[in-house]
């Protein structure tokens, strides 16, 4: 097999990369579009990391860091590839990328229907808060 290499994410890479989310990620977000990777490439250009092997992308994980939390958002690993070590390898360059930055706690993002996920997180360390819930409100067009 292919040696897995993590790298962030260029903006040569952002359309393989939303191919890649409908095939291997779970759920849908408002900014799965080339507008919303786009701007998080140009703002925060190391925040997508990438694992392939060879050419293939095989998973992502965006590892966003705002100065005061660690957040981690789209964790997915291509089915062909998972219970290999890639999401271990991504969440362990998030949490390096977090390290440097200053970062003292990660958050992710799961959805509460995804059981496999919730094993791959419980896995790694991280626990859900069940005192906490996460509140939401789409903002109107106009971007920047």
């Amino acid at each position: 097999m292919t040696e897995l290499r993590i790298r962030a994410a260029a903006p040569g890479d952002l359309d393989a990369v939303l191919a890649f989310w409908r095939t291997a990620a779970e759920g849908t977000s408002i900014s799965d579009d080339r507008e919303g990777v786009d701007l998080l490439v140009a703002r925060d250009p190391g925040a997508l990391l990438l694992a392939e092997r060879g050419a293939e992308p095989v998973g992502t994980v965006i590892a966003g860091f705002d100065g005061w939390r660690c957040h981690l958002y789209r964790l997915a690993v291509h089915p062909d590839h998972r219970r290999q070590g890639v999401a271990s390898a991504l969440l362990a360059a998030a949490e390096e990328r977090f390290a440097r930055l200053g970062g003292r706690r990660a958050d992710a993002m799961v959805l509460q229907r995804n059981g496999t996920a919730h094993r791959a997180w419980d896995a790694a360390g991280y626990a859900p808060q069940e005192h906490w819930r996460r509140w939401v409100k789409p903002l109107p067009d106009g971007g920047p």
